[in-house]
């Protein structure tokens, strides 16, 4: 059985976007072939994943997704897997959106897929490793139902 905590750290009501995470996520774990596994993902606004960002990471202004893998700094075995949290920027998700000219259901749902595989210990730094990612998350968003456009 994996855990997933899905939780709103905003003002706004966001129980239709936490529903569909909590349904990708099964989808994608299972995809994964993951189990046993527990994640949090954490609705928050511009300026707490700005001062997330600016704390943990050193950089100063907001961003839409940030990842932190327990995996990568774990040696400790646990019978549940720990993969980390995942911070999504509701405001980020919106602008983005409008941006990119897709759907805001497709925009968070990128950004909670792409700070999964971070979680799983993927990465974009190099292209090859980006190309992989990248396949990754376009595989399973398209597979659950969440296409671009």
């Amino acid at each position: 059985m994996n855990y997933i905590d899905i939780s709103n750290k905003t003002n706004e009501e966001l129980d239709y976007y936490m529903k569909l995470l909590d349904k990708l996520f099964q989808f994608a774990t299972k995809k994964e072939k993951l189990d046993n596994v527990s994640f949090s993902v954490v609705f928050v606004d511009d300026l707490m994943i700005h001062e997330i960002n600016k704390t943990y990471r050193n950089i100063d202004r907001a961003t839409d997704v940030i990842s932190f893998a327990l995996e990568d700094n774990m040696d400790i075995k646990t019978p549940i897997r720990l993969l980390g949290d995942i911070y999504i920027s509701i405001d980020m998700a919106r602008k983005q959106h409008v941006c990119y000219g897709h759907s805001l259901e497709r925009e968070i749902c990128f950004l909670a897929v792409h700070g999964f595989y971070h979680l799983l210990g993927y990465d974009h730094i190099k292209k090859e490793d980006e190309v992989v990612m990248f396949q990754k998350q376009e595989d399973i968003l398209n597979e659950f139902g969440i296409k671009r456009g």
